[in-house]
């Protein structure tokens, strides 16, 4: 694979790879700066790693070890996390802030492992610390392993890589502080962008709208990355058909649609073959948020451009669904299931021995006596689970656990909300006030877990698209209203779930994920739109050691950034 170099001019990135008995070692910088960007007539600066925007990709096989040097050259502290790396025993280089690592300071550099295991598809890499993530975040493209029967479709002719994100014409830090300091929502973003381009549909950005090239004849693997902050995205091709082969580094059966669903977080391989006249199509993206809350209700548009001489007189559009199309997203996400393949196999847990019942919940937390709030009734906006709004502490939650610090977090974060009532129906006879806490979510290794996510209809029903590091856990069930424990699992999928790291939690509705708790160390979980984490709708959960070094927690790195109290 040897030196990649970026799309841009000025090289920061280098990969330095040489072999192991368990697969090739590579080494990347990743350089934190502030460099300007021109976007929507306007040029402003912008954290980016290696000058680009989006950032570098990182490209591996199956089994391999990367070692990235993380050179922050910004203003303030950042982390960064690897989005679907399990990193067996290796929680340390997992990078959510405050949870296994305090911030890298300004003007310091921090070398994290990333250590592949089982991964194969399309993960990515993004900034876990504020809002950060917005400019900072990249593609993590994993091939399968030298020696192995490569793809289970058929070679595709070319690859290309698509990568949703935000962008906001101001300062996106500034933003989130300004939302905090009056207790409401945060202002929506003013643009979608496709590989750092907003497209046609906004002003002075049809110029440099991104363009994929392709032969007539030929099929291609678009590998497409959701690191929008703050919406879920419908996302099609005029014209074409898309053939959805991968989801969060996992295999599926191949599934031909016309559009696809995808929230922020997960990635999704998709084949695509260029079989319509020679011509140009619009690639376009837009949200799909069917609550009442503040969205971005723009389309990003990317062109897909045939080779040679051109047939179309105007550039067709996709018919994408409406924004509150629920009907629509529904049917996608039911249509995926893995694959399920004597190479690729599938084991769901079916002796569980814990069982949690957890509710995603918009809140509020009462406005101090001296402070006007522009929350939900004049009170601060608010998220929680099972009622409970993560609050994170100044000490990392893994070097509190490993080293015995006491008064950092507690382990009784319950198994099941505090109180039961019609989660999805009227409310308004309900508390919307939370409580705050750093509660964890503690396992035994080796226990078999199955979590049912509960949508609720408090303050504003949403969507959530719910992550959980160090793991991948098959989706067995999904549907609205509320989770029946009675007749609901006799209609799970135990033979063909998804694996996945990110799921879409239906608005008013639930989602069952089962894993093994294989992973020893400490591991965060929390909706992937940004707002709802800053709010709280976030956890920990930590696995105990099994008792012998291969399934105990790694010793920590000579260096870890320091935090500010210890």
């Amino acid at each position: 694979m040897g030196l990649i170099s970026l799309f841009m001019g000025y090289i920061f990135l280098s990969s330095l790879i040489f072999g192991t008995a368990m697969g090739a070692v590579h080494r990347y910088d990743f350089v934190l700066k502030e460099t300007n960007f021109t976007k929507l007539c306007s040029t402003k600066s912008i954290l980016t790693v290696n000058d680009s925007f989006p950032g570098p990709e990182i490209r591996v096989r199956k089994g391999d070890t990367v070692f990235v040097n993380v050179h922050n050259q910004g203003t303030y502290g950042v982390t960064i996390h690897w989005h679907g790396v399990k990193q067996p025993r290796n929680p340390w280089s997992d990078g959510p802030e405050n949870i296994t690592q305090c911030p890298i300071p300004a003007g310091t550099n921090f070398t994290q492992e990333i250590a592949l295991s089982t991964e194969e598809g399309t993960l990515w890499w993004h900034a876990h610390s504020d809002w950060t993530r917005a400019t900072v975040h990249g593609a993590i493209i994993i091939h399968p392993a030298n020696g192995t029967s490569g793809y289970p479709y058929p070679e595709p002719f070319a690859e290309k890589t698509i990568v949703l994100a935000s962008w906001y014409k101001s300062d996106v830090m500034e933003v989130i502080n300004t939302a905090l300091a009056t207790g409401g929502e945060p202002n929506s973003s003013d643009a979608f962008t496709i590989n750092g381009q907003p497209g046609d549909l906004y002003a002075c950005s049809n110029e440099t709208t991104h363009r994929i090239l392709v032969r007539r004849g030929k099929t291609y693997l678009l590998r497409i990355v959701n690191a929008v902050l703050n919406e879920e995205m419908f996302f099609g091709i005029a014209k074409h058909n898309l053939t959805v082969v991968g989801q969060d580094g996992a295999y599926l059966k191949p599934n031909t649609v016309e559009y696809i669903t995808i929230t922020p977080g997960q990635t999704m391989d998709v084949l695509v073959t260029a079989n319509q006249s020679a011509g140009s199509y619009y690639i376009a993206a837009s949200a799909f948020a069917e609550s009442g809350v503040p969205f971005d209700n723009t389309t990003t548009t990317a062109i897909l451009q045939y080779e040679g001489n051109q047939t179309t007189s105007s550039i067709p559009f996709p018919n994408l669904p409406a924004y509150n199309d629920t009907d629509a997203a529904a049917r996608f996400f039911a249509s995926v299931k893995a694959l399920a393949s004597e190479e690729h196999p599938v084991n769901v847990p079916k002796n569980i021995t814990r069982r949690i019942y957890m509710t995603a919940s918009i809140n509020s937390l009462p406005c101090p006596s001296n402070q006007t709030c522009t929350g939900a009734n004049g009170n601060i906006q608010a998220a929680s689970l099972n009622n409970i709004s993560f609050t994170t502490p100044s000490v990392d939650i893994l070097q509190a656990y490993y080293r015995n610090i006491s008064d950092i977090f507690t382990t009784d974060f319950p198994d099941q909300p505090p109180m039961y009532f019609n989660f999805t129906g009227n409310v308004d006879n309900v508390t919307w006030f939370t409580k705050e806490g750093t509660r964890v979510i503690l396992l035994d290794y080796g226990e078999e877990v199955e979590m049912v996510y509960q949508g609720t209809n408090l303050v504003a029903a949403e969507n959530h698209p719910m992550h959980l590091h160090g793991f991948s856990f098959y989706l067995v069930g999904m549907n609205k209203g509320n989770f029946n424990v009675s007749t609901d699992p006799l209609r799970y999928n135990l033979i063909d779930p998804p694996e996945v790291n990110t799921i879409g939690l239906p608005m008013n509705g639930w989602a069952a994920v089962r894993f093994t708790a294989d992973n020893p160390g400490v591991w965060f979980m929390h909706c992937h739109l940004e707002r709802h984490t800053t709010w709280g709708m976030s956890s920990v959960v930590i696995v105990k050691d099994g008792g012998t070094n291969e399934t105990s927690m790694r010793q920590p790195p000579s260096y870890m950034p320091p935090c500010s109290t210890s």
